[in-house]
């Protein structure tokens, strides 16, 4: 019987080295270039490119990585038979967008010729397909959810439009804005890496028995669902869209005070404040926040006080609970804002963060050792089975 102490969550334990991503209260730093340097600067291709090859593109480059993802965007004809076969399940219940894109990629990898191919040259092949065709899953399902064909099922889309542009087209049938393009390429380069995350850590633990990338992509969307993970983006938009149900749309001050404090009186967990390494407030949000707030001032007063109900719930929780926002709670309003249904917001996560999975998979299997933690046994001391 082991006598380690334990750490609930495992907080606190340094459960490996990276050369991928710093995540300190003081920044956030993705192979050395912080996030807002790479906010304000890089687009989501070119911080893709940092993180799966591990160096700044040059130009030559950045064309040849845009060209490949651009190639790959297409989905196999049996991953768009699936899509639409889950229709029924998506209609039903049984299952939800996440649900069907980690489905979607466990075929890609059964179709995939170097799906059991764990060297560096075949994981980084399989990287880049994964990103260029999540994007497209998502677009395609958004469509057959709409009850529509799905758009340029032959080329995934407009080679003419970024990364983060063409899947806004692939979900809506319309190019977006030029500051819709922006705010979406962003929030992609804001979710693309953060060390060993709970999704990171599973896809990790998997690709660390040599299982294959797509397996381990697979595990980690399956992380990345909960709503204490990727899911508490969808959650904090469901928590507003509650508050403003229940006290009218002119967000009186006193009626947020009061649902709040309702809130806290109840024990209710707030989605999308609180995190385990920011204490002093989240890097990402204000960067998606002030983004946002200008693709609520053009879309209209109706976003606009969404986004002031959602800054006097943030000064609530700050002034009362001392407990910052992270990215997900102006990632809510934001995407709503911007018409993407509720349920995508976290596939969309899916489309980022797979950059970071991927990056972690090969850095794993580059110098990898078996993930083998021991627990401390609480359960009844040693007894006889016919004593």
């Amino acid at each position: 019987m082991t006598t380690a102490t334990p750490s609930k969550g495992l907080e606190g334990i340094v459960a490996g080295d990276t050369q991928i991503c710093s995540v300190a209260q003081g920044d956030l730093i993705y192979r050395g270039y912080e996030i807002h340097d790479l906010a304000a600067h890089a687009t989501f291709e070119e911080v893709a490119f940092l993180l799966l090859v591990g160096h700044k593109p040059d130009a030559g480059e950045l064309q040849f990585f845009k060209d490949e993802l651009i190639a790959n965007r297409a989905l196999p004809t049996q991953v768009i038979d699936f899509l639409r076969a889950a229709a029924p399940m998506l209609e039903e219940g049984t299952a939800v967008p996440m649900d069907v894109l980690r489905s979607a990629v466990s075929i890609l990898g059964n179709l995939d010729k170097d799906s059991q191919d764990n060297s560096a040259e075949a994981n980084l092949r399989k990287a880049k397909r994964l990103t260029a065709k999540i994007p497209t899953i998502i677009g395609h399902m958004q469509n057959i959810i709409d009850g529509k064909e799905p758009i340029a099922v032959h080329t995934g889309g407009d080679a003419k439009l970024s990364h983060a542009a063409n899947m806004l087209y692939l979900m809506t049938g319309e190019k977006p804005s030029p500051e819709a393009a922006k705010t979406i390429d962003v929030s992609l380069t804001l979710y693309a890496e953060h060390d060993y995350n709970a999704s990171t850590f599973a896809s990790r633990v998997i690709c660390a028995t040599l299982s294959d990338m797509h397996g381990a992509v697979t595990g980690a969307i399956a992380a990345l669902k909960g709503p204490l993970h990727g899911g508490a983006n969808e959650a904090a938009m469901e928590m507003l869209a509650e508050i403003r149900k229940d006290i009218g749309p002119e967000n009186d001050p006193a009626k947020i005070e009061a649902w709040m404090h309702r809130a806290f009186k109840d024990k209710r967990k707030l989605m999308g404040f609180g995190h385990r390494v920011y204490k002093n407030g989240d890097h990402r949000a204000p960067i998606l926040h002030a983004l946002g707030r200008k693709t609520a001032e053009k879309a209209g007063p109706e976003f606009v006080k969404l986004f002031e109900l959602g800054e006097k719930v943030q000064q609530i929780m700050l002034e009362e609970k001392n407990i910052h926002p992270n990215v997900d709670f102006p990632c809510g309003m934001t995407y709503f804002t911007m018409g993407i249904p509720v349920p995508q917001y976290t596939p969309i996560f899916v489309a980022a963060r797979i950059t970071g999975w991927a990056a972690h998979i090969m850095e794993q299997h580059a110098n990898n050792r078996l993930i083998r933690p021991i627990a401390t046994y609480t359960g009844p001391a040693q007894r006889k089975w016919n004593g």
